[in-house]
């Protein structure tokens, strides 16, 4: 009886202060309605439409302090990024120039794909099963993995398992994601050839990893080289992966047989000090696989001596056939290693698109097929780059940009210092690198837009680049 006459009073108690509570706020706002008829008692309380409401200058907005993940991405998740800052910019000004801006910022084509990359997609989406329109596994769409297992056991020279050993994802950026969670433990360390893709540091960073760069210099031809002492004394103990990226973003560059092999001495001398499950392994971003321009041709890191179990090669669809919309990218690897990126992928994604996995299962051979006076697609591809590179390193001579030599992707980066003295004094606050100064005012003034490097190096470059 005692305790049920305690709880009786607690719950009397509890209301009563409920109670109290909602009569201050009652009291308050009454008040603070009062206080604002006083200060304006001639006013009428203006009504607003909805669409009012939501244009509102500055607008209403709820702040929410950023969650543990993004506190871990660079600027704490709410700083913008290099390419929102300059995408942003780009439709600024867009106006003021005829024709609209020049946008070499960004990566990706301004030109459809190949006809039959389309009639690939047509054909998917007009399918009359209804499986053809429903989720895929999770794993991949099996027409898909069949098609890169069998690709892909050419270029390992080994049989892929079309279920064991590939996982599909929504584009090579969630493929790195997920190889970086399936790898990485807190506090593990990846290593970074530098200049980086940015985008590295934040997916290194989200899967609990911390960046470790080792700087490539530039030699006396304008060539990037990772040299063998750099890259040893980036490795330590808390290493766990290492991120090959050849083609390179964002420098062009295309690792040699001679650079790759290199790498996976020194890789495979520091395994023989670890124990089993503790190895270094690699993950190889060859999205530009295909956009090979110079003398180097493309090698597949897995493919050397001892790298295939300890290599995850990440891949994709968009770069290839010029539909970067598309989304489709990959993880190819040993079966312990994918199995971790397939146990993951359900709870990302739970499949990627259908038809787009069905249209790139026949792409890809179809590719290889005479395209346009050339023996593949591929070939013509290289080829239409090769012609692409020439002609945007030439205008960048003839603006005194000095270009470096670029054999692979999309990009070529110059050197801009010959035209820093002409930057008016207002882009020169000193609040960025003077490389981003100046694809400020390149775009602000010129209608040119471009991406500084800084954003790639772990400290401010040693003079100014700029990735075209």
């Amino acid at each position: 009886q005692v305790s049920h006459q305690c709880k009786q009073r607690i719950k009397t108690s509890r209301a009563q202060q409920r109670h109290q509570a909602a009569s201050m706020r009652c009291c308050t706002t009454l008040w603070l309605a009062q206080a604002t008829i006083a200060l304006a008692p001639n006013t009428p309380t203006p009504k607003r439409t909805p669409r009012q409401a939501a244009t509102l200058d500055p607008p209403l907005t709820r702040i929410a302090p950023p969650s543990a993940a993004l506190r871990r991405l660079p600027g704490g998740g709410t700083s913008p990024t290099v390419w929102s800052e300059f995408a942003d910019l780009a439709r600024e000004v867009d106006h003021k120039f005829e024709g609209g801006v020049a946008n070499l910022g960004q990566g990706f084509p301004n030109w459809a794909p190949p006809q039959f990359v389309k009639d690939g997609l047509r054909r998917a989406a007009s399918e009359e099963s209804a499986g053809g329109h429903q989720y895929a596994r999770s794993a991949g769409h099996p027409p898909l993995t069949t098609v890169l297992a069998r690709r892909y056991g050419v270029h390992f020279s080994r049989d892929v398992d079309p279920f064991d050993e590939v996982a599909v994802t929504v584009g090579a950026t969630q493929a790195l994601l997920v190889a970086l969670i399936a790898t990485l433990d807190k506090g593990s360390e990846v290593i970074l050839p530098e200049p980086f893709f940015d985008l590295y540091v934040g997916q290194v960073a989200l899967a609990g990893g911390v960046t470790k760069p080792a700087p490539m210099t530039v030699d006396g031809d304008g060539e990037w080289r990772l040299s063998e002492d750099t890259l040893r004394k980036a490795i330590t103990p808390k290493s766990r992966v290492l991120i090959v990226n050849s083609p390179h973003n964002p420098t062009g560059k295309v690792f040699s047989r001679e650079e790759l092999e290199t790498i996976a001495r020194v890789v495979r001398e520091e395994n023989r000090n670890r124990l089993p499950g503790d190895e270094l392994l690699v993950i190889a971003d060859e999205v530009y696989k295909y956009v090979c321009h110079g003398d180097e041709q493309h090698i597949h890191f897995a493919s050397l001596q001892d790298m295939n179990d300890i290599t995850l090669t990440v891949s994709s669809a968009g770069k290839t056939f010029s539909a970067t919309g598309w989304q489709i990218g990959w993880i190819v690897g040993p079966r312990h290693l994918i199995q971790p990126c397939q146990a993951l992928l359900p709870y990302l994604q739970f499949c990627a698109p259908t038809p787009m996995q069905q249209a790139l299962a026949d792409c890809l051979d179809e590719a290889d097929r005479e395209y346009e006076g050339e023996p593949s697609y591929y070939a013509w591809l290289a080829k239409s780059y090769a012609r692409k590179r020439r002609v945007l390193a030439d205008a960048l001579r003839a603006a005194c940009v000095e270009p470096l030599p670029s054999q692979g992707g999309y990009f070529v980066v110059g050197d801009v210092s010959n035209l820093l003295e002409l930057m008016p004094d207002e882009y020169r606050d000193g609040s960025v690198a003077a490389d981003w100064a100046f694809c400020r005012w390149l775009a602000a003034e010129h209608g040119v837009v471009a991406i500084p490097s800084s954003p790639f190096f772990t400290d401010e470059p040693s003079r100014p680049l700029v990735r075209f």
